[in-house]
């Protein structure tokens, strides 16, 4: 996933940065193709729970929230991680609080 100064990609790829929490990033060896349907089907699903929730449906908010899940999950953004190294997951974890905390303290934003 690319980089940008707002929300940069630490050095190994496996997060992006948003306000000092690590949020794991998609899985880089998923097809164009299949991440492109999968990343419509989760903003399908994103704007599923919107609607849900302002006609106050329960039911229909907890379904598009389970499709949100699998999608994230399908992505790699959430459950087992992509990598194969054994390395921990630190995904929502304040950066400062991880090893990525010293490539995070020399950013410049």
């Amino acid at each position: 996933m690319p980089t940008s100064p707002n929300h940069p990609s630490t050095p190994d790829g496996r997060y992006f940065v948003v306000a000092g929490r690590l949020w794991r990033s998609s899985n880089p060896a998923l097809a164009p193709e299949l991440r492109q349907q999968l990343v419509d089907k989760l903003m399908d699903a994103r704007r599923q729970v919107g609607s849900a929730k302002r006609a106050g449906d329960l039911d229909a908010e907890r379904q598009a929230r389970a499709e949100v899940d699998a999608a994230k999950r399908a992505l790699g953004e959430r459950g087992p991680v992509w990598w194969t190294d054994g390395a921990p997951d630190y995904n929502r974890r304040m950066a400062a609080n991880t090893p990525y905390a010293d490539w995070y303290a020399a950013l410049s934003f």
